[in-house]
């Protein structure tokens, strides 16, 4: 290149430091595989009415207590739905498997082999306290986050290679040389934002109660420690109008309000203490729902509407990590005595189906026998895989229903002694004469009724039971530092599995305190099969890698899967307005519903009455 045309070039790139080949075609939008369903220009989510009207208050309900309001550290129990006061630099689409569209940053530059990613922040970014968002900003969150930050997010961060602010609106992202670039852009869109400024005098690190600083559509109005939240609109919120945004975020204020008891919370909302929720609790909705006037006068409604997500995982975690749960067979064993069927007959009214992969609800998981793609997956591990990974299909072991579990109980037994342990007085131990003792811990105790069946069956083949409720900052303390022999969790799965999984399943994650490896699970296959789901091309390498993966870790026995209904049920008060079309991957109440003034006045003189 001639020299006038170098100075030509520096001069149209001054301020920035950024070399030509380093620019790429502005986006408004992100995705794993590059589909976009909305173009550029595109005025609003499909999903949303642009024109709802702003007013009145949602009131919702969450369990337990709270202690921090900084969502992106491991210290103290964070409080619920503080996402809706951060803004990322670019917004989910909840009717796309993976896309993100421009909030914070107007575009994205993306390089071609997705080395790096750069954002070009909206001129009118602003917190909530006028100060403008800036790349300086980013570089703050990210470089914190990665160093101080929720172990979930440094596990997802790790393959941020730097992060600088090349003027004061454009931030570049590059990544390691590693195959999770497919994901690491919209891994890094979606961080929520913080702001340098206001950090300055505080520290990162430790749990706060005022709330943090952000630029989303909520900002924190009232504080009752431990006990409620309050979020109050921000009617001037600078980013109103933007694509991503009409039609959403229609409440004035929103309030949660914290319970101990699952029972206690039922019965508030029939007082009127709060309008909604999402209902999990089987016998409520078999059941308590009918003898309550509110319902049988049509002021309270019950709608069932469908899941598109996956489920999720949901079960009771097994921690490989202790001495007497390291055997596949003993799992298996643990596995065989959860009589499901039943419980599911007796304690929760038919409603639900057995999980039975850990990416249920969703083309992810695995069925039948392994196809050929599987296959060419798993076939340079066939001697470090339980054979049943090509021969059968997984499936929870079954009964009749009838309570009378006897024939998986003896073939638990079977396996208990073969993995070593032997009956003494009708009490299962180990060589040195040490009981097999299990303990299930709980933070709350209602989950007990559930147990209780479960227990009595491991106790008729030896295991001595013991069952902890503890409060939740406890739970989270030994959760976190995997102190537990049995615990019942959930986390979502993504509808395009990536850099996440590391972070539930991989060798690395099982010694990293904080993460949501809870059964310890530490299998170099394991991490194989995880890397090729985050390298996975498109979606059809994504399905048969995330299948593979599914087989391993089911026939590993580390959970005792729970159920899981395909639906979601929810109950509330009939004051609202919603759109036609729900989000494909999202109930979207508490996004994109408003308060009807018409049936906001009915309903409130149907209550004086």
């Amino acid at each position: 290149m001639k020299l006038a045309a170098v100075l030509t070039a520096a001069l149209l790139l001054a301020g920035s430091a950024i070399p030509v080949e380093s620019r790429a075609q502005p986006r408004h939008g992100l995705s794993a595989f590059g589909d976009l369903k909305h173009p550029p220009g595109f005025s609003h989510f499909g999903y949303v009415n642009p024109d709802a009207p702003k007013g009145g208050e949602l009131r919702s309900w969450q369990l337990e207590t709270f202690d921090n309001l900084n969502p992106l550290i491991l210290k103290g129990v964070a409080a619920q739905n503080l996402s809706m006061t951060f803004q990322s630099l670019m917004a989910r689409g909840k009717d796309e498997p993976d896309a993100v569209y421009a909030d914070l940053a107007e575009s994205a530059e993306l390089a071609p082999d997705r080395s790096w990613v750069a954002f070009i922040i909206n001129p009118r970014a602003r917190f909530s306290d006028g100060s403008p968002v800036t790349a300086e900003d980013v570089v703050f969150t990210v470089e914190a986050t990665q160093k101080d930050g929720h172990p979930l997010y440094q596990l997802i961060l790790r393959d941020v290679e730097s992060v600088t602010a090349e003027s004061r609106l454009r931030v570049v992202f590059r990544f390691a040389d590693t195959e999770s670039r497919r994901d690491m852009p919209l891994t890094v869109a979606q961080l929520p934002i913080l702001s340098k400024a206001w950090f300055r005098s505080r520290d990162f690190t430790s749990p706060t109660m005022e709330p943090v600083l952000g630029s989303g559509p909520y900002r924190i109005a009232r504080i009752d420690a431990g006990r409620s939240l309050v979020f109050e609109r921000v009617k001037d919120w600078w980013a109103r109008d933007l694509a991503v945004n009409r039609g959403r975020h229609n409440f004035d204020w929103y309030r949660d309000d914290y319970y101990r008891d699952r029972e206690i919370a039922f019965e508030a909302f029939f007082a009127g203490e709060y309008d909604f929720r999402e209902e999990v609790t089987a016998r409520h909705w078999a059941g308590s729902y009918t003898n309550k006037p509110a319902f049988n006068d049509g002021r309270v409604k019950r709608e069932v509407l469908k899941d598109e997500t996956p489920s999720g995982v949901q079960a009771w975690f097994l921690n490989s990590r202790k001495p007497h749960l390291n055997d596949a067979r003993v799992r298996q064993a643990i596995n065989l005595a959860y009589d499901y069927e039943w419980a599911n007959k007796t304690l929760f009214y038919g409603l639900y189906k057995r999980t039975r992969s850990m990416f249920e609800n969703s083309d992810l998981a695995a069925t039948g026998l392994p196809d050929a793609a599987e296959r060419d997956l798993l076939e340079p591990f066939r001697d470090r895989v339980p054979p049943e990974v090509f021969t059968t299909e997984f499936q929870p072991p079954r009964t009749d229903g009838s309570g009378n579990n006897r024939a998986n109980l003896k073939q638990a037994q079977q396996l208990l002694l073969a993995a070593g342990w032997v009956i003494k007085d009708g009490k299962l131990v180990d060589a040195k004469g040490k009981p097999f003792e299990l303990e299930f811990m709980l933070y709350e105790p209602s989950f007990q009724r559930i147990i209780n069946p479960f227990a009595r069956n491991l106790e008729r083949i030896g295991i001595t039971i013991s069952i902890r409720v503890v409060d939740l900052a406890s739970f989270e303390n030994r959760m976190r530092s995997f102190d537990y022999d049995v615990m019942s969790r959930r986390f979502v799965q993504p509808l395009t599995p990536g850099i996440e999984q590391r972070n539930y399943w991989a060798s690395r994650a099982a010694a990293t305190v904080g993460s949501f490896n809870f059964s310890g699970v530490n299998d170099p296959v394991v991490d194989d099969l995880i890397e090729h789901i985050v390298k996975a091309r498109n979606r059809d390498e994504l399905r048969a890698a995330t299948r593979a993966l599914d087989r391993v870790l089911m026939w590993g026995w580390y959970v005792i899967p729970h159920w899981y209904s395909g639906t979601v049920k929810l109950g509330y008060w009939d004051r609202f307005a919603r759109p036609a079309q729900k989000p494909v991957y999202d109930v979207g109440l508490t996004d994109t519903w408003w308060v009807d003034p018409a049936k906001d006045k009915a309903l409130n003189l149907q209550r004086q009455r």
